[in-house]
């Protein structure tokens, strides 16, 4: 089973950055890996999809992190970054990896069926 684990989240000052990292159970050569936030009162949003390999194509990002986010692999530990920088408030939630390892259609994000999920890690922007 596909397993997921965050970590990194905190608290941090606007304008400041965070490193998510998303450690998985499995080869991550042929599977995407996908970040979403929660925030409350808002939709689950999508915020980056990396794919297994380099012919996966150029990660894709949300509109609202574009040149803030970046998301890498480390294909030796099987695990996957997401690099926050120049966070705002609007940043603040709970941060999530998703694989589509297991398909759910009814979780379709970027194209892909994310079903298999992380317990999440919380990140706070505030002074």
């Amino acid at each position: 089973q596909a397993q997921l684990v965050e970590s990194g989240g905190g608290l941090v000052q606007p304008g400041g950055s965070l490193r998510l990292s998303c450690a998985a159970s499995f080869r991550l050569d042929f599977y995407r890996i996908a970040w979403f936030r929660q925030t409350p009162g808002k939709d689950l949003e999508g915020v980056s999809c990396i794919g297994g390999t380099s012919r996966s194509g150029d990660p894709q990002y949300a509109d609202s992190v574009k040149g803030r986010f970046t998301t890498s692999r480390d294909y030796a530990t099987n695990t996957v970054y997401l690099q926050m920088n120049n966070l705002t408030p609007e940043d603040t939630g709970i941060y999530t990896c998703a694989t589509d390892r297991v398909w759910d259609e009814s979780k379709k994000f970027f194209g892909y069926g994310f079903g298999s999920w992380g317990q999440g890690t919380q990140v706070i922007v505030s002074t």
